[in-house]
């Protein structure tokens, strides 16, 4: 598809999409990290004719309600795409809520495999409300379908959340799980929690970054290796008296009612992942599937029947069984600038690479044309983030700048994590000096940027280092490890305009979104959009 010229003339040099990854905007209060942190270069932006706020939660990017937060994978879906399309927490509850998922194919595949292995059927995720990567309520429909379907035996993998939740809540999500599954039990269906420990310490690594946190997933839930105790609940309070970290952080464990470990995955089984987001499943899901596995040493692997809850990498089909079939994202905004001919610069450490890449392709795994396109990952630290809250941002910019220099791209996207990362920690100083340092780069880039004759363009995917703390019942205030529901700043940055940046249109305040930044950096090009993308945000003239 051939992108028509606009009537605006594109700049010399580049036009510089940056993503300040989960720096929205806040209250101002002694919660909000973003209003706390010395930005000087925000400040500039925000005092410019170009600036204006975008949502970025809810239905505004394709989630089931205005109550669910946004998050990294959907907001550079939206960007990247230039429309919204219903993602991975909405497909699956339509699918759950219209009884599709269980008339489908898959499911009934997926009893067959359990009837013939005559092992315990196994569910595996993040348990939590936190609908980033997963749900409660759709394991529990799970549980419930299977054992109205017939299943006599069921083990449940938990991983704890913290991060999208309450930093220590995970006794809720547990016993109101342990309920479902007495119930379940009262009904004859044996059904118990198998193994369990924080989505940071195992099993859900993402982008390659930290392999032996998926080896711990592996011993507890295959090998039944690890901790043991009688119960989650157990588990859990134990850690929680013998570290201080959130649930998100605390070690893998089995359970063993006295006989030994009660659901490890031996051959015959099935299993499912029953997270939907793709970046932190897709390496145990290798793990399960792949005959050439280098990850780790997985030792004598068992023959499982694997699914997931959906297909986490279209490209290398991954898994290849899968129960609810993910968004189709076409003509994105990479592949229509690839198909013109033009050069595309992509940048962004690891625990965001994917992001900039993968999900801004809209789940699509490598490049449109090698020719025109060059990916550059810088790799993460493996300390702790709240440690080094500065990240790799310096090392980005670098990198960035000296790409934009010696090659002449055409447009370049960049994403820096801190914000999100450290804000996902809870740890308000050190969340404040994370926003600083992205200040910080964010104005080596203004500066870099000018001397190319190019045009800036700053935005974020989604809330979070905004607001650092939460009231408990109580009127006390918490710490807050999830995104926010705030709206994200924007704003342009054009040196040929006497006003530094274009005018945007406001009459859309309540309602505009991530959609809209592709047509608007394809205008800032001199390029018009398709019709069906999210119109620019550009005033006409």
């Amino acid at each position: 598809m051939l992108l028509p010229h606009s009537t605006r003339v594109a700049p010399q040099g580049p036009v510089v999409c940056v993503v300040m990854d989960g720096i929205g905007v806040g209250p101002g209060d002694a919660g909000d990290a973003v209003a706390l942190a010395h930005t000087p270069t925000l400040e500039r932006l925000r005092g410019l004719p170009s600036y204006r706020t975008l949502q970025a939660h809810g239905r505004a990017v394709g989630m089931p309600s205005d109550a669910d937060m946004g998050n990294s994978e959907v907001g550079h879906n939206a960007l990247g795409a230039g429309r919204i399309f219903d993602q991975g927490a909405k497909l699956v509850a339509n699918a759950i809520a219209s009884g599709a998922l269980f008339s489908s194919a898959r499911w009934h595949e997926l009893l067959g495999c359990i009837a013939q292995g005559g092992q315990p059927l196994h569910l595996l995720g993040l348990l939590s409300d936190g609908n980033v990567h997963s749900h409660i309520d759709h394991l529990i429909a799970l549980l419930e379908r299977a054992a109205a379907d017939g299943v006599a035996q069921v083990r449940v993998h938990i991983l704890l959340d913290g991060r999208d939740v309450p930093g220590r809540s995970a006794l809720g999500y547990v016993d109101q799980l342990e309920q479902v599954l007495a119930r379940l039990r009262g009904g004859g269906c044996d059904a118990r929690i198998a193994s369990g420990g924080g989505r940071m310490r195992i099993t859900m690594d993402r982008y390659g970054a930290e392999w032996p946190m998926v080896a711990r997933g592996w011993d507890v839930h295959v090998r039944g290796i690890g901790r043991r105790f009688a119960s989650a609940r157990e588990a859990i309070e134990s850690m929680y008296a013998e570290l201080d970290v959130d649930d998100q952080y605390l070690d893998g464990f089995v359970i063993d009612a006295g006989e030994g470990a009660i659901g490890p995955i031996r051959d015959g089984a099935a299993v499912v992942l029953f997270n939907f987001r793709g970046d932190r499943a897709l390496e145990i899901s290798k793990a399960f599937e792949q005959d050439d596995f280098s990850g780790f040493d997985r030792g004598p692997r068992p023959a499982v029947a694997f699914f997931g809850m959906m297909q986490y990498d279209g490209d290398e089909q991954v898994p290849a069984r899968f129960l609810v079939a993910p968004p189709t994202i076409d003509r994105t905004m990479g592949e229509l600038l690839a198909n013109a001919g033009k050069r595309q610069l992509a940048i962004s450490e690891t625990q965001k690479y994917g992001h900039v890449t993968y999900f801004w392709n809209g789940n699509r795994s490598g490049k449109f044309d090698e020719r025109l396109e060059r990916y550059i990952e810088i790799p993460s630290d493996t300390l702790p983030v709240e440690q080094r809250p500065w990240m790799q941002a310096a090392q980005i910019t670098d990198a960035m700048i000296s790409a934009l220099i010696r090659d002449p791209y055409d447009f370049a996207r960049v994403n820096f994590a801190n914000g999100d990362m450290v804000g996902h920690t809870g740890v308000l100083d050190s969340t404040r000096m994370a926003v600083e340092a992205v200040d910080l780069c964010l104005a080596r880039l203004v500066t870099a940027v000018r001397k190319l004759n190019g045009v800036l363009v700053v935005t974020a995917d989604h809330g979070n280092a905004d607001q650092m703390l939460d009231l408990d019942k109580q009127g006390v205030a918490r710490p807050r490890t999830s995104h926010s529901l705030n709206a994200v700043p924007f704003a342009i940055l054009d040196w040929r305009d006497p006003l530094l940046g274009p005018k945007l249109r406001r009459d859309d305040s309540s309602t505009a979104n991530l959609g809209h930044v592709a047509a608007t950096c394809l205008e800032l090009m001199g390029l018009r959009a398709p019709e069906d993308y999210l119109p620019s945000l550009l005033l006409p003239g």
